[in-house]
């Protein structure tokens, strides 16, 4: 059997309690969950359906920040499918970015079970006047996916990169990241690493509601097939500080990408 790549994602938390903070100095702790759906046919002719349901929890202090995913996974598609989870991109979305493919020769399958658990770490040099906040990271992908079940490609993914964040007013905040994926290639796959980048608005409304619009992609994963390109728009509310919902759309602007995505979270600051 040949496996084809298709690079998944999800979104949650377009504005985190630590976005919010003015100086950096406090403590908290973010829980949350983010069903969602998305569905292509990533240039093939053939739908693939995706669901994605991860788990995660985010702790700050002061200017340092960390971040736990374990998601849930079933991809339903043409045998032959093989999925490979999706970045974690800044504090605001947990991501998206397709590159996909299937080279099976017919049959539809739908495998599910534990996906790639991802972890982060980033740290804030925060600015003044016109500089931005300036946001070092490194994320690793670890891959728990199963890859006989084309889950996963069995394989670990490093990814080190910055974000920069600029506090326009009290209610406009542009920011844009860039990053480097290192892509770990199981035998029979021939990989590429590949940058990755994302940039746009987030609209603080209120206190309570926030709009994001944002643009992300990567380059080519697969050598021969398109690189990712997402238009995404997500609206947070929040009851208290870290605390409230979020529901999201995502239209795939490449055939790297998923024609459509959507979804809704749910956290808990503590």
């Amino acid at each position: 059997m040949r496996f084809g790549y298709l690079m998944t994602a999800a979104m949650a938390g377009a504005v985190t309690a630590g976005s919010v903070q003015a100086d950096g100095s406090a403590s908290s702790l973010t829980l949350g969950v983010t069903p969602s759906y998305y569905q292509g046919d990533y240039g093939t002719g053939t739908t693939t359906k995706i669901y994605y349901v991860p788990v995660w929890a985010n702790f700050e202090n002061g200017n340092l920040d960390l971040k736990l995913t374990v998601p849930y996974l079933s991809v339903e598609g043409p045998a032959g499918t093989l999925a490979s989870e999706g970045m974690l991109i800044g504090n605001r979305i947990i991501g998206m970015a397709g590159s996909g493919r299937s080279t099976s020769g017919g049959g539809v399958s739908r495998n599910s079970g534990i996906g790639d658990v991802w972890a982060k770490a980033s740290y804030r040099f925060r600015g003044t006047g016109g500089v931005p906040d300036i946001s070092p990271y490194f994320k690793i992908k670890f891959g728990t996916a199963s890859y006989s079940e084309g889950l996963g490609t069995g394989k670990n993914d490093y990814e080190p990169g910055i974000g920069l964040e600029w506090t326009a007013d009290h209610n406009l905040i542009p920011f844009v990241d860039f990053g480097y994926r290192f892509v770990g290639s199981p035998a029979g796959l021939d990989l590429s690493n590949a940058a990755t980048y994302d940039g746009g608005i987030m609209y603080r409304v209120d206190q309570s509601n926030y709009v994001t619009g944002m643009f992300s992609g990567h380059q080519s994963i697969e050598p021969g097939f398109p690189g990712a390109a997402d238009l995404l728009v997500a609206w947070n509310y929040y009851t208290a500080p870290g605390t409230g919902f979020q529901v999201f759309f995502d239209k795939g602007l490449s055939n790297g990408s998923p024609d459509y995505g959507v979804g809704v979270g749910l956290q808990a600051g503590f």
